[in-house]
């Protein structure tokens, strides 16, 4: 059985995380809402508050121990910290502490695809192979032997992919620690580490970057592309490391989405019955389009609860700075003329990702030395094992159950570009914008370093592609009609996969 040694030179940051959750709820009861506490007095407060000073929201000012369980009448942090729940708005505590007060969102947040992610889950499990269709990420098998690319898929996912969802506190770099449950939207973090205890009603953009950084729809909406892993690509050059990585990877800075430049908000668009539904209802809630807004014709219903119609015409009033923003309507020909062809983001979109070739090896030996020039993965995770190089084995959790196993996933790509969006046909016959978020090559080496699955990928090369939605809006230009033109890769078949086998994933203890 195999020991992991330490955490290394970050264990203090992730014990600082620890507590900071931890500890971001105590409140002694008895303590009145309106009374200040000087320093002075602070030795004759009893319960939590001897311990911990938090501000929390008006509508959560009650005790701690409603939500956290523990002792008010513990004279120790022993005592007082019996049957603690640590984290009481994670998915498996949520139902009985936030689902006292709050039973219809969490019912209905419980089936929602953000919280589930089924949609994307089952996207790459049937890509590889998988026959059957999950309800929830939780429900992804751990084999056990890696007999199958999809079985090498399932193990991808639960241990270097699914680090957003809500079971999970997020990675170890500043700005993507956040909380679990209800508290990942609804809890301020910031610096890796919660910053008060007051929920917030609607979650600002620096909330939803917790999750949607990197090469993911939201760091587009502020003009974010990730950096290369290669430190040749990662500028600007230091001989230090006083350049800062708030998302784990440095990022170029392009033109932002238009929306965001006049100041909305993810939530302006985005409300809390599409995010937070319950998708286990038919059709589900449909999600907001541009032409729902800059196509909408008198008499309709309004798609948004925050738009509305005045002398102007259609306004949309900003939900976090109350700022009002006439919405521009469709007036240019073109839009009559291409509008059941084209999606908008295909004229519209400024950039779009375009990360071709994304290799994934599941290491199961130390050897580190071909990573050197690769040693920022974004995944603390990988980047600490390569840092240190003192581990007797390398291992990655299960960011489902935290649980660690044998074999570290590195990743590489063979190209970043943000050229000009890939332009194809949707199965409806619709030019859409695509990105190759399939474009993946799947690889295994065991601890006998003998290649079990060498780069395992998709067969069909155009079904590495898929259609989805940039958010990097601006104006068409003088040359829109170029954009509709089919520009994706050429569609020829690639490969077979192989039959491979290999052991399972080993437990470290």
């Amino acid at each position: 059985m195999h020991t992991i040694k330490r955490l290394g030179k970050y264990s203090g940051l992730v014990l600082l995380c620890s507590l900071s959750a931890l500890t971001g709820g105590c409140k002694d009861d008895s303590t009145p809402k309106s009374v200040a506490q000087p320093a002075a007095a602070k030795n004759s407060l009893t319960g939590c508050r001897q311990c911990h000073e938090l501000h929390p929201d008006p509508d959560h000012d009650f005790g701690c121990t409603t939500c956290h369980g523990g002792s008010l009448a513990g004279n120790s942090r022993e005592d007082a910290h019996q049957n603690l729940i640590a984290a009481p708005a994670h998915p498996n505590q949520m139902k009985k502490s936030c689902g006292k007060c709050h039973a219809a969102e969490v019912d209905n947040i419980s089936t929602s695809l953000h919280f589930t992610m089924a949609k994307k889950v089952n996207t790459v499990r049937q890509a590889f192979g998988a026959t059957s269709s999950l309800k929830s990420l939780t429900e992804i098998p751990i084999a056990a032997q890696l007999t199958t690319p999809a079985e090498v898929a399932d193990d991808l996912l639960r241990r270097r992919c699914l680090r957003c969802h809500l079971y999970n506190n997020g990675d170890i770099y500043p700005e993507t620690v956040r909380g679990s449950g209800c508290a990942a939207c609804h809890l301020r973090y910031a610096d890796g580490a919660i910053t008060d205890h007051e929920f917030i009603k609607s979650p600002d953009d620096q909330q939803c970057l917790h999750c949607h950084y990197g090469n993911v729809v939201g760091a587009d909406y502020y003009g974010r592309f990730e950096h290369d892993y290669n430190w040749e690509y990662r500028t600007p050059y230091r001989t230090d490391e006083s350049y800062p990585r708030p998302y784990g990877v440095e990022f170029h800075e392009l033109a932002p989405d238009i929306h965001q430049q006049k100041g909305m908000a993810c939530i302006d668009c985005h409300s809390g019955r599409e995010i937070m539904g319950n998708h286990a209802q038919q059709p589900p809630t449909p999600k907001i389009s541009c032409r729902h807004c800059h196509d909408h014709q008198s008499g309709e219903p309004l798609p948004l609860a925050n738009l509305k119609t005045g002398k102007e015409g259609l306004t949309l009033t900003t939900k976090l700075g109350n700022k009002e923003l006439l919405v521009p309507q469709m007036r240019n020909p073109a839009h009559q003329t291409y509008k059941d062809q084209a999606n908008c983001t295909v004229c519209h979109a400024q950039w779009s990702f375009n990360d071709q070739g994304t290799h994934l090896l599941r290491q199961d030996y130390v050897d580190y030395a071909p990573w050197t020039r690769l040693s920022v993965q974004g995944s603390f995770e990988v980047e600490n094992q390569l840092d240190l190089e003192e581990y007797e084995v390398p291992f990655m959790g299960d960011k489902i159950t935290g649980t660690n196993y044998l074999g570290l996933w590195f990743k590489g790509y063979e190209l970043r570009r943000w050229e000009q969006p890939l332009i194809g046909k949707d199965s409806q016959g619709m030019l859409q914008v695509f990105r190759p978020i399939l474009d993946l090559h799947l690889s295994v080496v065991d601890p006998e370093e003998e290649v079990i699955f060498d780069a395992v990928t998709i067969n069909k090369y155009a079904d590495r592609f898929r259609p989805y939605t940039p958010h990097t809006t601006g104006k068409a230009g003088a040359f829109y009609r170029e954009r509709l033109k089919t520009t994706m890769p050429d569609q020829s078949l690639l490969g077979s996969k192989k039959d491979q086998k290999s052991a399972g994933p080993e437990k470290i203890e």
